[in-house]
């Protein structure tokens, strides 16, 4: 069965029921701008600095997407709104479009009030820009565009859906910056039915092959990382935050709440580390003239 319209693209329920558990849980464990995705650990002089590597990774992607040579940017998945702030930061010139299906991450954007960033609390499936933007990053929300029980066609179909409208909407020879995790040795009919059901429901990872599939003749693939040890890296620096704050945590959301994410966490880290999940980076350019 075809995905209809409002589910194409990401499911926003599923999105709620991860990322709008409480932006205060959040901040407990994540670095202050809550950046919630891999951070980028190629200094060893970073230590175990979480802020620093995020910030590292915002701005290699500023830097892949081409972000800095033009003034306009779109951001598809942006979370709470740090890749945006650090854009808009540079040049009071640049804008920034962020688009989102947690109401929580919405209202937090919405809240900082900063100049030259617009949110939407909407899919990149119902997106229309009025002008073309100069580059594009997707950062974590690609695993959440393909239902579980979507077919391989199904799968590469809205993948290619997704390429084809960052196309349309990019200035000719633009470039898109994705970062996502993928499937590594684990297959799909092995995978953990704990972070399926309670963790991410409603999502599917897709496979390194999906991704080149569905973006050919639309992309050239400029770089291609993957960076799985450095997720393994960040997800337990986000569990050694967790652990630290486990009884605030316990106290103001409950000890189930905890143990879930703990459980989450720990099974990420092991995940990144045995290489059953990757993390893929790549750098695109627009083949449109």
């Amino acid at each position: 069965m075809v995905q209809s319209l409002t589910n194409r693209g990401g499911s926003a329920a599923a999105i709620q029921h991860h990322y709008d558990v409480s932006n205060e849980f959040y901040g407990l464990w994540l670095d202050s701008s809550l950046t919630y995705s891999c951070g980028f650990w190629d200094d060893p002089t970073l230590d175990d600095d979480l802020e620093k590597s995020q910030q590292k990774k915002i701005d290699w992607h500023l830097s892949a997407s081409g972000a800095t040579t033009g003034k306009r940017l779109l951001d598809i998945g942006c979370g709470w709104g740090a890749l945006m702030h650090r854009y808009v930061s540079l040049d009071p010139n640049y804008h920034a479009t962020g688009l989102t299906l947690s109401h929580n991450q919405y209202q937090h954007i919405c809240s900082l009030n900063i100049p030259n960033i617009t949110v939407y609390e909407e899919s990149w499936i119902v997106h229309q820009p009025t002008t073309t933007y100069d580059a594009i990053v997707s950062i974590g929300a690609f695993e959440h565009f393909a239902r579980p029980e979507a077919t391989l066609e199904e799968k590469i179909s809205v993948y290619r859906e997704f390429f084809s409208r960052c196309q349309q909407w990019l200035k000719p020879k633009g470039k898109l910056s994705l970062q996502t995790i993928a499937y590594g040795s684990l297959s799909a009919k092995d995978k953990n039915m704990f972070i399926q059901t309670e963790i991410f429901p409603d999502s599917e990872l897709p496979r390194p092959g999906e991704i080149f599939m569905a973006s050919d003749g639309l992309f050239e693939i400029k770089t291609y990382r993957n960076d799985r040890m450095q997720y393994g890296k960040t997800c337990e620096l986000w569990l050694k935050n967790m652990r630290r704050q486990k009884l605030l945590i316990v106290e103001q959301f409950g000890e189930e709440l905890y143990r879930k994410y703990e459980q989450y966490l720990k099974l990420s880290v092991a995940g990144f580390y045995f290489g059953q999940i990757l993390l893929l980076r790549f750098e695109m350019q627009s083949l449109a003239f």
